[in-house]
């Protein structure tokens, strides 16, 4: 196969000059709300072609290699008191895969269990590329499934105003889960 950056021959989508060069992660941090920090690895700038690829069937293996850059590192350095879950948001499968579900998986470690399908948009409504505006005027209406009383590390890929992030958090809450911070791919928050 060739390398989706260089297109030069590799065995990974992405191939590891390429990695080297280009996916190296700067995380950042900001407040989701005021409990619940967001940490996030990329500018979207910097990867926006590759997250796009995600509305094709290419895209769970350009996931595999982000999350693996990223959110394996982080799963592999990270220390907590007790048993901690990840969750991600709104891990329906489609196009054959779920990106969310690469991203959360990817966190598996001795301190960190990935639950999947637990955390669902009850709408279809599709927002990429929409505003603010209508995103509030369009909440996902998620429906939490899972475990209560436990710790969470919230996942998901792309976070730029927090309005699903903050939606989902409230629901989680709701749902006696205490939510300890929230990880992204990269927030394209302006």
């Amino acid at each position: 196969m060739l390398c989706f950056i260089c297109e030069n021959i590799s065995f990974n989508a992405i191939c590891k000059k390429c990695q080297s060069l280009y996916l190296k992660t700067n995380l950042k941090k900001r407040q989701i709300t005021k409990e619940v920090p967001l940490y996030s690895f990329y500018n979207y700038e910097e990867i926006q072609e590759l997250i796009l690829l995600k509305y094709k069937i290419v895209g769970s293996r350009i996931y595999k290699v982000l999350a693996k850059n990223s959110f394996k590192i982080f799963a592999n350095n990270f220390t907590y008191p007790n048993k901690v879950y990840s969750i991600a948001i709104d891990d329906k499968i489609t196009k054959g895969y779920s990106h969310t579900a690469i991203l959360s998986n990817s966190l598996k470690s001795p301190n960190i269990i990935p639950i999947n399908n637990t955390l669902i948009s009850q709408n279809n409504i599709k927002y990429a590329k929409k505003n603010l505006e209508f995103r509030l005027q369009n909440p996902r209406n998620f429906q939490y499934k899972g475990k209560k009383n436990i710790d969470v590390i919230l996942v998901d890929d792309i976070v730029v105003s927090g309005s699903t992030m903050k939606e989902a958090i409230m629901i989680l809450e709701v749902n006696k889960v205490n939510v300890l911070f929230a990880i992204a791919l990269c927030d394209n928050y302006k």
